[in-house]
C-alpha cells in the first residue's frame, strides 16, 4: 500500500509538472547558444552559451565546444562572467576571445592542447571586432579611444574644502548622448593591433573618426577597415567607405566611394578580393543593404545581389572562393543563403533564432567550413534557438538541447500563422496567433493586438518569452508584420515612406477583425500594446478607434517634432521626413499620435525605460499630460535603469509585462 500510496504521490506530481505554464521566473533559466565558429580543421564548434544570472540581473556567457556529430559537448570557461566572441587561431592551437573576469572587458588567449589560459590586455575603454593575423602572432581589434576634454570657461579657484556644485557638461556636437550608452565623452573607435604575447597594442587609424570590422590582408602587411572619413560625417552618418591600412606607413587608401554605408570587408580565400555590404543612399525610409565585392585594390567592383528583393548580411566565403554565404529575411523568416559569383541563390537554412527575451524579432548567428553550416536553429517558438547543423543544405541536425530541462514540463503557448487582406487596399499581411496553453477554441479569449517596433523590422514565428507570458495569463496574442516591415521586399516597406503612420492602422484592424472571425474572441475584451515604432502605433490606433478596452503604449514617439530634435538619432529626418519640421510642420504634426489626442477615449498607460534616449521620456511625458487634461483614466509607468532596450535586464523584461497584464486586467470588462 505504501508502494501505491508513493506511485500515486508521483504520479500526481507528474501531472502537476506536465500542466504547469511558462512562469516569469522561468525567464532566468534560458539558455541561448550563440555565435558558432568551427575550428579550422572543422572538428570542433565553439559557441557562447548565454544565460541570465538572477542574483545580479545580467546577462552571462561562457564558451562550450561540441563536434559537429553532437558529442564531446563541454565547457572551455566558467564563472558569472561575460565571455564571449571566441576566434581561432589561423592553425587552431588557440582561441582568442574576450571576457569581463577580471572586472573590465579584456582579451584572453587559450591555448587548446593545454587549457591553459591568459589575459593579454590590459586596456581601459571598450575594445571589440577580434581578427587574427594570418600568421597567427597578432590581433587586431576596435577599441574606443576618448579625445582629450578641452575647457571651455576659466572657472575661479574654489576656496579649499568648499563644496561647490560639479562642473557644468559642455556639448558641442550633433551625437551628445545614445541610447544604452548616456552622455557621451568625445571619443572615436579606432584599428589596433596587438601581439599574443601582449604588450602594447599600436594604434593603426588615426583622427577624430570612427572605425570599424578589422580584416587583415593575405599577406599581414595591411588591414582593411570602415570608416566614415568624412569632415562633416557627423552630418552624414550613413555614408561610410571601405579603407586599406598600411600597418608600416599608417596610408589609408579609399577603396569604395559612394554615397551610401559601405562596411564590413571580408577577405576571400585566395586574397584578392574583398566582399562587403552596403547600398547607394537615396534617402529613403528603408533600403536593401546587398553584397558587393571588389578587388583588393578597390577594381572590378560588382553587386551580386542587385535584382534580389531581400536584405543581406553576415557575409562569410566558402572555400573555394567563387561564392558567399549570407543571411536574410523572408516572409518573417531568417535564413542562410548562398550566392556564387554568376549570380545565383539558393537557400540554405531556415528558421533561425535569435537570442532574445524579449519581442519575436529576426537574429541568429552562423558559421560555414566547406559544406558544413553550423548556425543558431529556432524552427519551434516554444522554445529558443539551439545550435544545428547542415551539410550542403541537407535536413539540419540539431547538436544542443539547452533547454529541456526547465521547458520539458511546460505548456506552451502555441503559434498560427495567419494570412489576411487588408481593409485599405487589399494588400496581402502575415501574421501570427499565439494561443494559450491548453487552448479551446471552443470557449471565449480576451486578445491583445501586439505590434512590433522598428517600423523597418520584421516579428516571425520565433521565439518570445515575453509574449509566452501573455499567453500563460490566458491572452491570445496576435502579432503581425503590417505595411513598413522589412523581409517583404523593398516596395512593402516603403510603402510607409514619408508617410508613417498611415494605413498600416488599417493593416493592424484588419488582422484583428480577422482573428475575431475565428469565434473564439470576446469582442469586449480587446487590448493593444506595442513598443517604439509599436509605441507610436498603439497611441494611432486609440486616437482612431474605442474599440480596445485598454491600452499600454511602451516607448513611443508622441510628437515628430520633439522626438527629432531630442532622439539620438537625428539624421534619420533627412529619410523619414520630406525636410527639417521647422519647414515642415503641418507634415510632422499629421503623422504625430498627439495629433488625435484629443480623440481618445481608452484607458491608456505609458511605459518607457527612465534612460530612454531613443524614445525619450518627454514623449511619454507628453501624452500623458494631454491624456490627464482631458481626464483619460492613465498611468505613467518609469522602468528604472532602462534604456530603450527594456529586456537588457531580465527583472525590467518582467516588470514590463507585469504592468501591462495589470493595467489589462484593471480595465477588462469581464472583471469588473
Amino acid at each position: 500500500m505504501k508502494n501505491l500510496l508513493l506511485l500515486l504521490c508521483c504520479s500526481f506530481s507528474i501531472t502537476l509538472i506536465g500542466q504547469s505554464t511558462f512562469q516569469p521566473l522561468d525567464v532566468y533559466d534560458l539558455e541561448f547558444a550563440t555565435d558558432p565558429q568551427f575550428s579550422p580543421d572543422g572538428k570542433q564548434i565553439i559557441y557562447s552559451r548565454v544565460s541570465m544570472d538572477i542574483m545580479t540581473d545580467r546577462r552571462i556567457s561562457n564558451l562550450w565546444t561540441i563536434s559537429p556529430k553532437g558529442n564531446n559537448h563541454r565547457p572551455l570557461t566558467t564563472g558569472n562572467y561575460y565571455q564571449f566572441s571566441a576566434k581561432w587561431s589561423p592553425d587552431g592551437s588557440k582561441i582568442a576571445y574576450l571576457s569581463n573576469e577580471s572586472g573590465s572587458t579584456q582579451i584572453h588567449l587559450r591555448w587548446m592542447d593545454t587549457g591553459m589560459t591568459a589575459k593579454i590586455s590590459n586596456l581601459r575603454s571598450g575594445i571589440g571586432s577580434l581578427s587574427w593575423s594570418p600568421d597567427g602572432k597578432w590581433l587586431a581589434f576596435v577599441m574606443s579611444v576618448k579625445k582629450a576634454a578641452k575647457g571651455f570657461a576659466d572657472m575661479p579657484q574654489k576656496p579649499e574644502g568648499a563644496k561647490w556644485a560639479n562642473a557644468p557638461k559642455y556639448i558641442d556636437k550633433l551625437l551628445y548622448r545614445s541610447d544604452g550608452r548616456g552622455y557621451l565623452e568625445e571619443s572615436y573607435s579606432h584599428i589596433f593591433v596587438l601581439p599574443i604575447e601582449g604588450g602594447t597594442p599600436q594604434q593603426i587609424s588615426s583622427g577624430d573618426f570612427n572605425h570599424s570590422s578589422p580584416t587583415w590582408s593575405s599577406d599581414g602587411k595591411s588591414i582593411y577597415c570602415s570608416a566614415n572619413r568624412a569632415e562633416d560625417w557627423e552630418y552624414q552618418r550613413n555614408n561610410s567607405e571601405i579603407y586599406s591600412i598600411d600597418l608600416k606607413s599608417k596610408q589609408l587608401t579609399a577603396l569604395t566611394d559612394r554615397y551610401g554605408p559601405d562596411y564590413g570587408p571580408v577577405l576571400s580565400p585566395n586574397g584578392k578580393q574583398l566582399a562587403y555590404l552596403g547600398y547607394d543612399d537615396k534617402k529613403m525610409g528603408y533600403h536593401h543593404t546587398h553584397l558587393n565585392v571588389m578587388d583588393v585594390d578597390g577594381k572590378n567592383k560588382k553587386v551580386l545581389t542587385d535584382g534580389m528583393d531581400f536584405s543581406f548580411g553576415n557575409i562569410q566565403w566558402n572555400k573555394s572562393g567563387d561564392g558567399l554565404y549570407f543571411q536574410f529575411d523572408e516572409k518573417g523568416s531568417t535564413k542562410i543563403g548562398f550566392v556564387d559569383i554568376q549570380k545565383n541563390k539558393q537557400t540554405i537554412a531556415e528558421d533561425l533564432g535569435g537570442a532574445s527575451i524579449g519581442r519575436p524579432y529576426d537574429g541568429g548567428d552562423f558559421d560555414v567550413h566547406g559544406n558544413q553550416v553550423a548556425f543558431m536553429s529556432n524552427s519551434d517558438p516554444s522554445k529558443p534557438a539551439e545550435l544545428a547543423i547542415t551539410n550542403n543544405g541537407s535536413p539540419p541536425k540539431q547538436l544542443t538541447d539547452l533547454n529541456a530541462d526547465i521547458l520539458m514540463n511546460k505548456t506552451m503557448g502555441k503559434v498560427e500563422e495567419i494570412w489576411y487582406k487588408s481593409s485599405h487596399d487589399g494588400l496581402d499581411i502575415q501574421g501570427w496567433m499565439l494561443t494559450p496553453p491548453n487552448f479551446d477554441p471552443a470557449k471565449k479569449y480576451p486578445l491583445i493586438l501586439e505590434i512590433h517596433g522598428g517600423p523597418f523590422a520584421n516579428y516571425g514565428d520565433r521565439f518570445s518569452p515575453e509574449l509566452q507570458l501573455f499567453a500563460s495569463k490566458g491572452y491570445v496574442v496576435l502579432y503581425t508584420n503590417p505595411r513598413g516591415s522589412t523581409s517583404y521586399g523593398l516596395e512593402f516597406a516603403n510603402l510607409i515612406h514619408h508617410n508613417y503612420p498611415s494605413n498600416d492602422y488599417e493593416d493592424l484592424i484588419s488582422g484583428v477583425d480577422a482573428v475575431i472571425a475565428k469565434g473564439y474572441i470576446d469582442t469586449e475584451r480587446l487590448f493593444v500594446t506595442g513598443g517604439s515604432g509599436g509605441g507610436v502605433l498603439t497611441s494611432w490606433i486609440i486616437g482612431k478607434t474605442d474599440r480596445f478596452a485598454a491600452a499600454v503604449v511602451a516607448k513611443p514617439v508622441i510628437n515628430w517634432y520633439s522626438w527629432a530634435l531630442t532622439a539620438d538619432i537625428a539624421g534619420v529626418v533627412d529619410s523619414w521626413f520630406p525636410g527639417k519640421p521647422w519647414d515642415h510642420q503641418d507634415h510632422y504634426m499629421k503623422r504625430s499620435p498627439i495629433s488625435l489626442v484629443g480623440n481618445v477615449k481608452t484607458p491608456t498607460m505609458l511605459l518607457t525605460g527612465e534612460e530612454d534616449y531613443r524614445t525619450p521620456m518627454s514623449e511619454s511625458e507628453q501624452y500623458y499630460q494631454a491624456l490627464k487634461m482631458q481626464k483619460i483614466p492613465s498611468a505613467l509607468v518609469r522602468i528604472q535603469e532602462a534604456s530603450h532596450g527594456i529586456a537588457s535586464r531580465p527583472s525590467n523584461l518582467l516588470a514590463k509585462v507585469a504592468y501591462i497584464t495589470a493595467w489589462f486586467e484593471k480595465y477588462d470588462p469581464a472583471k469588473k
